[in-house]
Parts: C-alpha cells; sequence; structure tokens
C-alpha cells in the first residue's frame, strides 16, 4: 500500500467562524492498481474545498496536505475536472487538450501526439478541430475534453467535482463508464464529489461522508463490489441495500 493524499489535521476558518475542523483523510492505494474514492455530504459542507486543498489552489488555515508522502507543492502532478465546462472556447478542442503540455515544454510534435492519444480515449478524435465550446459541442463531449485535458500531463492524481452534474442520463452513465476505463488503463488515484449515491457506490472503491459544523470527515465506507463492475450491479439486491444504508445515515447526519 502506497499513500498518496493525506490531510492531517485540516481547519479552515472565516474570521472567527471554524467551517471545517479536525479534518483527516487519506488515500491508501494499492501498487498497480488505481483507487477511487467518492466524496458525499450535504452543499457546503466543504467537500469541494477538499478538492481545493489536494489541487493546490486553496491552502487550510491549519493542517498538512502531503501527496505520495511529501507537503504537497505546485510541481506535483495533479489532475482537476471541474462541475463547469472549463475549455477555452477560443481554442480547438486538441489545442486545449494540449494546454497541459506546453507549460511542460513538450516538443510540438509530442503535445499532438499525446493529446491525440488521450483524445482518442475519450473518443473525440473526430472532433479534434472544432472549437471546443457549447453548442458545437455538447456537454458531455466538453467534459470529455476537460478529463483528456487533466490526463495528458500524466497525473498520479485526478480530481473530479461533480463533473457529471449537469448531463443528461444516458451521457452520465457513459461517463461513469469512461471512468472505469481510464483507471484500468492508467495506475491513477481519483477523487471525485457527487451527490449521487449510487454512483458513488457504484464507481468508487471507497466512499468517505463529511458534514457537521464544523465539518470532518464522518463516515468512511468500503465498498465490496470489486474492480470489475458491470452496470447489471445496479440491480443486484447487495447494491440496492448498500445505497439505501448510506442514504439512511446521511438523513441522520
Amino acid at each position: 500500500m502506497k499513500t498518496t493524499i493525506e490531510l492531517k489535521n485540516v481547519a479552515q476558518s472565516y474570521g472567527f467562524k471554524d467551517v471545517i475542523k479536525d479534518l483527516n483523510f487519506s488515500a491508501n492505494q494499492n501498487e498497480n492498481e488505481s483507487l477511487i474514492i467518492a466524496i458525499l455530504g450535504p452543499s457546503g459542507c466543504g467537500k469541494s474545498t477538499l478538492l481545493r486543498y489536494i489541487s493546490g489552489l486553496q491552502t487550510p488555515t491549519k493542517g498538512d496536505v502531503c501527496l505520495h508522502g511529501k507537503t504537497r507543492t505546485q510541481n506535483d502532478r495533479v489532475g482537476m475536472v471541474f462541475q463547469k465546462y472549463s475549455s477555452l472556447p477560443w481554442r480547438t478542442v486538441l489545442e486545449n487538450v494540449e494546454m497541459g503540455l506546453e507549460y511542460q515544454n513538450a516538443s510540438a510534435k509530442d503535445r499532438r501526439d499525446r493529446a491525440l492519444e488521450m483524445l482518442s480515449l475519450v473518443e473525440l478524435e473526430e472532433h479534434a478541430n472544432k472549437f471546443a465550446q457549447y453548442p458545437t459541442l455538447s456537454g458531455g463531449q466538453l467534459q470529455r475534453v476537460a478529463i483528456a485535458r487533466s490526463l495528458v500531463a500524466n497525473p498520479s492524481i485526478l480530481l473530479m467535482d461533480e463533473p457529471f452534474g449537469a448531463l443528461d442520463v444516458k451521457t452520465r452513465l457513459k461517463m461513469q463508464e469512461l471512468i472505469q476505463e481510464i483507471t484500468k488503463k492508467y495506475v491513477i488515484t481519483v477523487v471525485f464529489v457527487t451527490h449521487d449515491v449510487a454512483e458513488a457506490v457504484y464507481l468508487a472503491d471507497e466512499i468517505v461522508i463529511m458534514g457537521g459544523d464544523p465539518s470532518a470527515i464522518q463516515h468512511h465506507i468500503s465498498v465490496p463490489f470489486g474492480k470489475n463492475r458491470a452496470r447489471k450491479l445496479k440491480n443486484e439486491e447487495k447494491f440496492e441495500t448498500l445505497v439505501k444504508q448510506i442514504e439512511d445515515q446521511m438523513m441522520k447526519d
């Protein structure tokens, strides 16, 4: 086991108000195997803030954020997919995906080859030269652009903040399948925020539930369904039972 992410005694205060206190979170990943952790909890409990700590976009008032056993630095390879579409609309799909490699000073050929590889993974090769904007691309396609852009620099950690919240059911199901494909192809730690309990149970190896005032991790649940899951799992009694147990727990908190 290796600890890819660790937040120790993290707190966040605004003025005299503690909004997060004594938060401890860790991602412990088996060698040569991806790990998916889902974060559940009521709106405003700090789920997105936790992702911001890991990404380096925000520093907690107190506590430590460590990646791979070391204090988090700006050089750590962390990808992030936001809830809102984050592509630059004046750039093509290919140019958007290449962006992460531009900051690494990769050659034009390497950028293009790697970006096309990622577009193939997310099934957007035929849209490479379109501008990355709505309605030229659908919402699901724009989120796939964001995922490809986040993966192109070969991150060890991928953060996803309610990435499928605005998508229709069919597109959301396809995106869930895409996440499963990515975690089979690459050894990566995925941490994603969702309000959909069934989605969390279907995708995640582990689920953490945030809540309280001030907020902290209240529950940590291991999902016992193994790595190779098919959609038919959602119809099984064991799946429905776990979803209901988590929903009941969240209603009590």
